[in-house]
């Protein structure tokens, strides 16, 4: 009889802890927009790096990178970086 008084508060401990919920947490890098309350839009950030060799543009969506465009310095052809292979696209015949 003693061991059910020892694992009976330890149930009833698990139990307890078991149904709590979590607080909902926003994601970080998500702001929600005044006309559409309750509805949670990323963020989407334009970042501009020019040096002495090339102009690179990149454009983020909540935190990922969607594209990276590169501009040569010296009248070379710009070209597209695929964020998650790293493989390089040039546009051929641009109309």
């Amino acid at each position: 009889m003693r061991p059910i008084y020892t694992v009976l508060p330890l149930l009833l401990a698990c139990g307890l802890a078991w149904s709590q919920t979590a607080p909902a947490a926003a994601a970080p890098n998500a702001t929600v927009q005044p006309d559409s309350p309750g509805k949670v839009q990323p963020r989407v950030e334009h970042i501009h790096v020019e040096d002495a060799g090339a102009s690179i543009d990149e454009v983020r969506v909540g935190g990922a990178t969607q594209s990276i465009t590169v501009q040569p310095k010296g009248g070379m052809p710009a070209y597209q970086v695929a964020p998650k292979t790293g493989e390089r696209s040039w546009k051929v015949l641009g109309f």
